[in-house]
């Protein structure tokens, strides 16, 4: 089998930099770059929806909450990888980077068809590797189901399709109801 053809690397520098004037956002892995696609109305519900519902929630306790736009760095085996995260909670004061954060406690992914399986496998098992990283949430847009994986559960999943779910990283709970509020006017 032929290896893919991959454009020349770039560095971590003329990746950041190319990001700061791009018109489209591209994640980074090892000097590779991977242009994001767009995402869908019932996909920007869900992220704007947990916004609203733990931005009240994390006010008061020193952490930063962004949807979509923030990067997360990440150093595995060597290779720099930056990804965007749908949302990313960090409470570490020393992760303030203007462009990236390292250290979330908390990480969700929207699942989309074109994304479910990179989320679920490859960004799965590089996030797990971030030591302070509490909680990881896969949150389904076709139906009312989120997937949480905590470090406390050894990263095993806990299908919730009903109630609420409890993050680790602060002990505050999260209402199902609340997250895919307003959806059912899109069906």
């Amino acid at each position: 089998m032929p290896a893919p053809n991959l454009s020349p690397a770039i560095s971590v520098d003329e990746y950041l930099a190319g990001e700061e004037t791009a018109e489209l956002r591209h994640e980074y892995i090892n000097g590779q770059v991977y242009a994001m696609t767009g995402a869908s109305d019932r996909h920007g519900i869900i992220v704007s929806n947990l916004v609203a519902t733990l931005r009240p929630l994390v006010r008061g306790h020193g952490c930063q909450l962004f949807a979509s736009d923030m990067k997360l760095r990440l150093q595995i085996a060597g290779q720099d990888i930056f990804y965007y995260p749908d949302l990313l909670l960090s409470c570490a004061p020393d992760d303030r980077e203007t462009y990236y954060r390292t250290k979330p406690c908390v990480i969700v992914e929207v699942l989309s068809p074109s994304t479910e399986r990179l989320d679920r496998r490859e960004k799965f098992l590089s996030y797990i590797t971030l030591p302070s990283l509490q909680d990881y949430l896969l949150v389904s847009q076709t139906e009312r189901a989120i997937w949480h994986h905590r470090r406390s559960c050894d990263w095993h999943a806990e299908r919730v399709t009903e109630g609420s779910l409890t993050l680790d990283c602060l002990g505050i709970g999260l209402p199902l109801s609340l997250i895919y509020e307003e959806l059912d006017a899109l069906d």
